[in-house]
């Protein structure tokens, strides 16, 4: 790569495009991105964004370098396999040396950007590659400047989270054992410094928000590091950190008190994560927790009671509600909970309460639907009192069913008189009631399916007709819109309980909801839409018929695409995916509808590729155009003209563009299109095949399967073409193949390509590149032979040999280098057959090993003759012994290649899907009839060469001479 130099030049120009990304007009944002990232491979590059996030002069600037040095690190860092390595050595030497100093030194906007990239950099080069970077910070606790501490208390926590979620390996274990080696005793100093001063500066306000800034990281650390396993240093030390955690918990300082109701305060945050603490001791370490746990519940149950309705205490109610949730559904801690008094006064005190629809929730519902939606719909991980509350109901069913049933039963019925006394003042306590008999009846409730587990004690069909279906069915869809929203959630939830005749009243009141204006109701019913078109009936159909939802068809889809245009909800993904559902389950019903249905879709394409930003939107749209290109087709193959005509220019625009997120699928789409037709490749798609040759589209990862899929329909249809028109473009395709081959990760797309060339072109065209193709591959085998290679390898050559013949595929080996043949069969063919998996692919591998038998010469006189028999059995192997899946322990991580944040990886469309192909469909049924007439043939030609007497001779194992026979007498044949 080219140096850049570190000079006041390039500062200066690096400045004026990072200003430009900060631009809203696309037409300056765009060029300017694209410019940054054309240089970013270029040496020195993170080192002038580093300088400029500390010399610059403008704040602006810093901030902005700051956040695009994070990103470039968190796209680049990652050194993948068989990709060029993004970023040089020295650059990333300099980075590690310098960025610690440098985040600590920063203001605290940059130092948290910092924070997250020393965090990405340490995902992957710590410990090994960066083994001063735990000194470098521990040795900063002894500063005594605290924004120094946290700012290393900060990396740290970034750095450790991953702890939560990591899966346990001896990897991960000795990690944590060096990490704690390293930080436990100086936290835990740190801890209890913290503290002292704390109670020191007890009445300067501004020094103790900068202390309980260092509590809760420490406190979060403490959480990361206890995660995986009780560590002995933390379980010899625990009376320091519970007794602290306790104290801390019950304690109230009037000056970190707040008066804003909406965000929380530090000492809520702190209180919030010892709840997390405390749960994660009383379900993990119960045994060594259990001397401490009585005074925590207490403490925890006080907070409780005492705690307001503040938005700003929500994180603190639900963690300490899931504190108590957690411990009441473990056995041993039952009889806490034993007591009616006790149960009445949870169910008074803590649950009831905190079931309100609160003036903040309907502000959420009204003003901000998206987030409302993220948290009601799919229990996105920001915590509400609600779900908490929730959880605990489920939690306390576990042993008091009965009782807690019988309780909240009072609750609903008195919550529900209320509503009917004066429903347009009292309608948020039939919504609490609504959530109450939810969060009662549902004992397991899975995202796919709803409610998988009922409590018996409540009716909900009952409940359904009473409650719910009324106010479905009223006639203004714009009332009452939180009723409305439960309503149609109750649907949705218990869509398992509810009988289908009930179901099938509420489809059209559910359309009918699509046009509410507002967002939260019209998503719902989209949703709830969706959801019932996916359910199951017997036998593997969908519950609800084409025939059933027909007479609803054409408001349906009015309905689908007019919400759509509704204020708020034009990338609606739940609208979207609720479309692309109807489709699939209406199936040629549709037809009528798609000449309008797909300008529409159209339009939205193109509007949205100016600027895509919600990916499941896009992608069930693109579902949706597959589905209407699939069903129409069906029916009238010609149709497919009338889509290119209205796709194809916005699919140009989308290529010349550039739009990265959208290529991928066009190319799929585009596949779909061409494997329509049945004859000739039109001349619209040969114009387009020399820029699919381009070797910058196959240098993003998500682009491959697409391209390769595009690029097989354009030789499965068009190979003649291809051949006459364009033979200059082979060696182009070849290219790719030979770029595709070097990678372990994409090596199987590779051979996609390589196969249909072998398939459909004509023999000549591939002639002169035939040896050359041989070669490329051996070399990859003797660099790394992967199994997934050898697997794919094995079934080319063996499409080789069906396609042009066995005495072919032993000339052009023989002709690489002598006895090289019998190299192959000896020590890849016969030893590695077992492990091809896949119907078609074993099939393959069968009839080709049946042709180097039978049709082969020097198979029967020559030196490879000693290998006849062996490579018969590993036939009858490949054909009665379990397949060999096991892999080599490091070949376990090549396909990993969708990690997060450092490619767009490929999305696959399911509707765009292809039929597998069997390239031997029509020449041979059962593969090993197929074998015993061909043996039968050979020995009609040579007698007694291939005898049953002179495959004992030759040592073929009794075993397999028995299956053998089998396909002999299947094939009523016999050898002589």
């Amino acid at each position: 790569s080219v140096a850049m130099e570190l000079s006041d030049a390039n500062l200066q120009t690096l400045t004026e495009y990072l200003k430009k990304t900060l631009d809203p007009d696309p037409a300056i944002r765009r060029p300017a991105e694209k410019f940054l990232e054309s240089v970013e491979g270029n040496q020195n590059y993170p080192l002038l964004l580093l300088t400029l996030l500390e010399k610059s002069q403008d704040n602006v600037i810093k901030v902005c370098a700051s956040v695009t040095f994070k990103n470039y690190i968190k796209r680049n860092w990652r050194i993948v396999e068989d990709e060029p390595n993004k970023i040089c050595e020295a650059d990333r030497v300099a980075i590690k040396a310098n960025i610690v100093h440098l985040m600590l030194s920063s203001p605290e906007q940059i130092q948290k950007q910092l924070s997250d990239a020393i965090s990405i950099i340490g995902r992957e080069d710590f410990p090994q590659k960066w083994p001063d970077l735990l000194t470098e910070m521990v040795n900063r606790f002894q500063s005594g400047d605290f924004h120094v501490i946290n700012g290393v208390l900060r990396t740290a926590h970034s750095l450790f989270k991953r702890y939560r979620h990591e899966f346990k390996s001896n990897e991960l274990w000795t990690e944590i054992k060096l990490v704690l080696d390293a930080f436990a005793l100086p936290l835990t100093n740190l801890f209890k410094a913290t503290i002292e001063l704390c109670s020191t500066h007890a009445n300067d306000a501004s020094a103790l928000r900068i202390l309980f800034s260092s509590l809760i990281l420490i406190s979060k650390l403490f959480y990361s590091l206890n995660f995986q396993d009780l560590p002995e240093f933390f379980e010899d030390n625990m009376e320091t950190w519970m007794n602290n955690f306790h104290t801390l918990l019950t304690l109230d300082n009037k000056l970190l008190q707040t008066d804003d109701e909406e965000e929380a305060g530090l000492l809520e945050l702190l209180k919030s994560q010892i709840c997390d603490n405390a749960a994660l001791y009383a379900q993990k370490y119960d045994e060594e927790f259990q001397r401490y746990l009585p005074r925590f519940v207490t403490a925890i149950w006080n907070l409780l009671v005492t705690t307001g309705q503040e938005v700003k205490y929500d994180l603190l109610v639900s963690n300490a509600i899931q504190f108590l949730a957690s411990v009441c559904e473990r056995p041993h801690y039952k009889n806490l909970f034993e007591d009616q008094n006790t149960l009445t006064s949870i169910c008074e005190k803590v649950i009831v309460p905190n079931m309100e629809f609160r003036a903040a929730d309907e502000e959420a519902f009204e003003d901000n639907s998206e987030e409302y939606i993220r948290r009601d719909l799919e229990g996105s991980d920001i915590d509400t009192r609600r779900r908490a509350a929730c959880d605990l109901v489920r939690g306390l069913c576990k042993f008091f069913e009965g009782p807690v049933t019988g309780i909240f039963s009072g609750y609903v019925n008195s919550m529900l008189q209320e509503y009917a006394k004066n429903p347009s003042v009292n309608w948020k306590h039939k919504d609490a009631a609504i959530y109450l008999v939810t969060s009662l009846a549902s004992k397991a409730q899975t995202q796919k399916h709803g409610i998988t587990q009922a409590n018996e004690l409540v009716n909900l069909t009952e409940f359904f007709v009473n409650h719910i279906l009324p106010d479905l069915k009223s006639a203004n869809v714009n009332e009452f819109p939180v009723l409305k929203a439960d309503g149609i959630k109750y649907i949705m939830i218990f869509r398992n309980q509810v009988p289908k005749e009930h179901l099938l009243v509420s489809i059209p009141l559910l359309i009918n909801h699509l046009q509410a204006e507002s967002i939260v109701v019209h998503t719902y019913a989209a949703h709830a839409l969706e959801r019932l078109f996916t359910m199951r009936g017997p036998n593997n159909t969908t519950l609800f018929t084409a025939a059933e939802i027909a007479p609803f068809v054409e408001i349906l889809l009015t309905n689908l695409f007019k919400a759509l245009t509704l204020p708020g909800s034009s990338e609606n993904e739940y609208i979207m995916k609720a479309i692309m559902r109807s489709f699939s389950l209406l199936q040629e019903a549709i037809i009528p509808y798609i000449p309008t249905l797909i300008t529409q879709l159209t339009q939205k394409l193109l509007a949205v590729s100016k600027n895509p930003s919600k990916p499941h939107f896009n992608h069930y749209m693109f579902e949706a155009i597959c589905l209407s290109i699939r069903i129409t087709c069906k029916a009238n193959p010609a149709a497919v003209v009338n889509f290119e005509e209205a796709l194809f220019l916005v699919f140009t625009e989308i290529l010349q563009n550039d739009v990265q997120e959208f290529i991928p699928y066009v190319f799929q789409v585009m596949s779909l299109l061409l494997e329509t037709h049945k004859n000739d490749i039109p001349s619209s798609y040969m114009a387009l095949f020399p820029h699919l040759l381009q070797p910058v589209l196959w240098e993003r990862t998500g682009n491959i399967p697409a391209l390769v899929r595009l690029l097989q329909a354009f030789l499965e249809r068009g190979s003649n073409t291809i051949a006459s028109a364009a033979a200059d473009k082979i060696p182009g395709l070849l290219g790719v193949f030979q770029k595709l081959i070097a990678s372990k990760a994409n090596d199987h797309q590779g051979f996609y390509l390589l196969n249909s060339i072998i398939e459909h072109m004509p023999p000549a065209s591939v002639d002169q590149y035939r040896k050359q193709i041989f070669i490329l591959l051996f070399q990859r085998l003797q660099n790394s032979k992967t199994t997934k290679f050898i697997k794919s390898f094995l079934v080319f050559i063996n499409l080789y040999c069906i396609k042009y013949g066995a005495l072919a595929l032993q000339e052009i080996f023989d002709g690489i280098q002598p006895k090289m043949f019998g190299m192959v069969l000896e020590k890849i063919i016969i030893p590695e057959i077992q492990k091809v998996s896949g119907y078609v692919e074993k099939k393959i591998c069968a009839v080709g090993i049946t042709k180097l038998l039978t049709e082969c010469p020097p198979m029967m006189d020559t030196e490879y003759t000693k290998l006849w028999t062996p490579l018969l059995q590993s036939l009858i192997g490949l054909f009665e012994l379990p397949e060999d899946d096991t892999i080599p322990d490091e070949e376990h991580f090549i396909d990993i290649e969708d990690t997060p944040g450092y490619q767009t990886a490929f999305s696959q469309l399911a509707f765009a899907g292809k039929k597998e192909h069997d390239p031997v469909g029509q020449m041979v049924n059962n593969p090993k009839i197929h074998l015993a007439q061909s043996l039968h043939k050979l020995s009609t030609a040579c007698p007694g060469r291939v005898s049953v007497p002179s495959m004992v001779s030759t040592s073929l194992n009794a075993e397999a001479l028995q299956y053998l026979q089998g396909y002999l007498q299947e094939a009523s044949v016999t050898l002589l």
